[in-house]
């Protein structure tokens, strides 16, 4: 079993940086595929970011390619989203989703309660 718990969201203006973070209770956290999903008002789930157990392997969607970096401190058990150049189109709930496979996009075995990302122009 593992809980995830985000924080980090906000209200930013555009162009502006944010980092999400995602702390993970369980021991067996570093052996999870972490990602990052996101979903706006009236559209569905998209999934944002991935990486490996080891973080040696990371995946990103196209939209947010160059702008935001996932990493993981298996230390201490967290999970983060280093998110800049931001637009309003990135303007969301963030969650965060642990996985025992690699698997593009995650399959979510476990999830966060969100946070709340809004950008505005």
């Amino acid at each position: 079993q593992v809980q995830l718990v985000e924080s980090g969201g906000g209200l930013v203006q555009a162009g502006d940086s944010l980092r999400l973070s995602c702390a993970a209770s369980g021991r067996t956290f570093r052996s999870y595929t972490m990602g990052w999903f996101r979903q706006a008002p009236a559209k569905e789930r998209e999934f944002v970011a991935a990486i490996s157990w080891g973080g040696t392997r990371t995946y990103y969607t196209d939209s947010v390619k160059g702008r935001f970096t996932i990493s993981r401190d298996n230390a201490k058990n967290t999970v983060y989203l280093q998110m800049n150049s931001l637009k309003p189109g990135d303007t969301a709930d963030y969650y965060c989703a642990a996985d025992s496979v690699w698997s593009i996009p995650l399959r979510g075995d476990y999830w966060g309660q969100g946070t709340q990302v809004t950008i505005s122009s």
